[in-house]
């Protein structure tokens, strides 16, 4: 199997049919580990769009490559913030429940997330602390630890 083919399966297992395409078309490039010779990272032109956890194979997203992955219609791994906190969270700073709008039926705790405002606009991406149903009921606590904010990550 090719690596393209490779990284676009693992992006469908993670985030679902289809997302493998849009968030890595033809033109991507692979970075390896100089030690190992392991893919770690994934370019569009100077961007760069995702990094492969070596120790469970998934993906971590940047600011990049989640905007590509957030034009697909049926993501299950977005997490919505109210208008009023997504300057903070774009800024990197966590996502506690009490701000949490919406998330996606999928996202369990541990899951690389996107987050979005209302409008669809990326300010964030992280990894999920709480299930769905918890970020919705909880007023306390963080729901998702952000690894970038869309300022942040320029």
């Amino acid at each position: 199997m090719d690596e393209l083919a490779r990284v676009r399966g693992i992006a469908d297992y993670q985030f679902g049919n289809g997302a493998g395409e849009v968030l890595f078309p033809d033109e991507v490039e692979f970075e390896h580990s100089r030690n190992t010779g392991k893919l770690r990272h994934i370019h569009l032109g100077e961007a760069l769009l995702a990094t492969l956890r070596p120790n469970d194979g998934v993906f971590t997203l940047t600011i990049a490559g989640a905007r590509r992955l957030s034009s697909l219609p049926a993501l299950g791994y977005r997490v919505t913030v109210s208008a009023e906190v997504a300057e903070f969270v774009s800024q990197g700073r966590n996502v506690f429940a009490k701000h949490v709008v919406d998330a996606g039926e999928k996202v369990r705790p541990g899951d690389e997330v996107i987050v979005s405002t209302p409008d669809g606009s990326v300010v964030g991406v992280g990894k999920a602390l709480l299930a769905r149903g918890e970020m919705l009921r909880f007023r306390t606590g963080v729901a998702v630890k952000t690894r970038r904010g869309s300022e942040t990550d320029a």
